[in-house]
């Protein structure tokens, strides 16, 4: 049976009212209802913050609303420790490397995506003078960092190389804050210079990897690398945002 619009709206309101008031986020309300990213993404809606708007919820206010302070407050350490707002493989190795850490899924679990973590931070450090060195070292707002992507939160980038290696014609498949740094680590480990095909922005970067690593399974050579068709790498350069 086709999922509905109607259906995910009535959900999302649903396991809202369920989890005291706070919207979940993409991967917990995959688990609770059985509605799959695939099903709505690119049918009804953009991104996951344009389906709880229209269920009647503001994504970062309510994820800073109903966070754990001591979530927010490990944030804030680590961002200080990086001089940077660390992303999730930054939160993974510190929890591997120290596991009083908070594990990843629990930030899921209370935020849900990135960019919800970083409005909870910067909604609780606003006002708070003794918290203005984290401020600097928050993302600005996506409405002034982003220009041409129709308001979308965007977070990071999925992007498609071609390298020629021994076993022929390869596409790597990957998700990056910065596509030009991880072009450049990607070299250094390639004996030739792989090409950039196309980059898709996007507020959940490790959601969409994995829908396009799931979509070309069939084609998946080794880890991140895919055997792609014409028609393959067509379909993937028609998204510029997802």
């Amino acid at each position: 049976m086709a999922v509905t619009k109607e259906r995910v709206l009535a959900e999302i309101k649903r396991t809202t009212a369920e989890n005291d008031g706070a919207p979940l986020g993409v991967r917990r309300f995959e688990q609770e209802t059985g509605i799959r990213e695939h099903e709505w993404r690119g049918k009804f809606w953009r991104a996951w913050s344009d389906a709880l708007i229209e269920a009647g919820f503001s994504p970062n206010v309510i994820a800073a609303s109903h966070v754990p302070e001591d979530l927010v407050l490990k944030l804030i350490e680590l961002s200080r420790k990086l001089g940077r707002f660390p992303p999730e493989v930054d939160l993974k190795m510190e929890r591997a490397a120290d596991p009083s850490f908070p594990s990843m899924m629990a930030f899921r679990r209370h935020f849900g995506n990135q960019p919800a973590r970083i409005e909870g931070v910067r909604t609780y450090v606003s006002g708070r003078p003794d918290y203005r060195d984290v401020l600097e070292l928050l993302p600005a707002p996506v409405a002034e960092a982003v220009e041409g992507v129709d308001d979308e939160i965007v977070n990071g980038h999925v992007y498609l190389l071609l390298a020629h290696l021994k076993s022929g014609k390869r596409y790597k498949i990957g998700h990056t804050e910065s596509v030009p740094r991880r072009h450049r680590q990607i070299a250094l480990e390639l004996p030739e210079k792989p090409e950039v095909v196309h980059v898709i922005a996007t507020d959940d970067p490790s959601g969409i990897e994995t829908y396009w690593h799931n979509r070309f399974a069939s084609k998946r050579t080794n880890g991140e690398w895919f055997a792609l068709t014409p028609d393959d790498v067509r379909a993937f350069r028609r998204r510029k945002s997802m």
